[in-house]
């Protein structure tokens, strides 16, 4: 397990561990706040840069001519690299701060909108071959509604690529703190974690499922799965984290899936 380290959509080096802590809604998930410190951090880290898109961008395979929605894009990394590829490619997040760096690094010409996974999506039924959902969705307390909607604007037999926190790597975390009374792994639970990067601290609200409710709800939503994958870290890792990549040439830390539309 690599803990304390994930991503654009999932935490960062530098986090506490997790905390079950009362706070307001409204200063949570506030990517906005520390948007540049953020991005710098997940430019050429291990778990971002060189595990995380990597595994998104094998995984979608051969996108030329492919109409691709990238569900809570931030600040626009795995957007560029699947444009790079040939993909046509829209994106939106609810972090504004995120997008203006999406604009940057895109061109002012990029499809890039403020829209929240949790509500209805600013595009027509039937709109896109592939959706890839970047360590998003575990932001959601329920994923019926946002499932619900990127089924409805992908065609028929288009795909949605997803990676998530995955279950028995948070689970390990809790055990090893301690707190496996209250945060049971066949639980649905919330706890936030206190990030700080570029000497600015932000707090984090995630939200943990077993393995067995994620599978129930993407087929609930009406997708197949196609793939679950636990890749191995990109190649150029071993140069760059030499240390860490010797202890730990494979490690739990993202669930990656593949769902095709019925």
């Amino acid at each position: 397990m690599i803990s304390n380290e994930h991503h654009e959509h999932a935490s960062s080096t530098g986090g506490t561990s997790p905390s079950a802590v009362t706070v307001d809604p409204r200063k949570v998930n506030d990517y906005s706040s520390f948007a540049e410190a953020y991005t710098a951090e997940n430019e050429t880290n291990l778990i971002n840069a060189h595990y995380e898109r990597p595994a998104m961008v094998a995984l979608a395979g051969d996108v030329a001519g492919r109409r691709i929605l990238d569900a809570g894009c931030g600040s626009g990394p795995l957007f560029a690299a699947l444009r790079d590829r040939g993909a046509i490619v829209s994106g939106f997040d609810a972090s504004a701060g995120m997008l203006e760096l999406a604009r940057r690094r895109l061109g002012d010409g990029a499809d890039v909108r403020v829209a929240d996974l949790g509500g209805r999506l600013p595009y027509s039924d039937d709109t896109f071959d592939d959706v890839v959902a970047s360590l998003v969705l575990h932001y959601l307390e329920d994923w019926g509604p946002a499932l619900a909607e990127l089924r409805r604007i992908l065609k028929p037999g288009g795909r949605l690529l997803a990676s998530v926190d995955h279950p028995f790597a948070v689970n390990l975390r809790h055990r090893q703190a301690g707190r496996e009374a209250e945060y049971n792994y066949f639980d649905t639970t919330n706890w936030t974690e206190e990030w700080t990067m570029g000497g600015q601290t932000a707090l984090m609200s995630i939200w943990h499922r077993p393995l067995h409710a994620m599978i129930e709800a993407f087929i609930g939503a009406g997708f197949r799965i196609t793939v679950i994958s636990e890749p191995e870290p990109d190649p150029a890792a071993r140069e760059l984290f030499p240390e860490v990549i010797a202890a730990k040439p494979r490690f739990l830390c993202f669930l990656f899936f593949v769902l095709q539309a019925g």
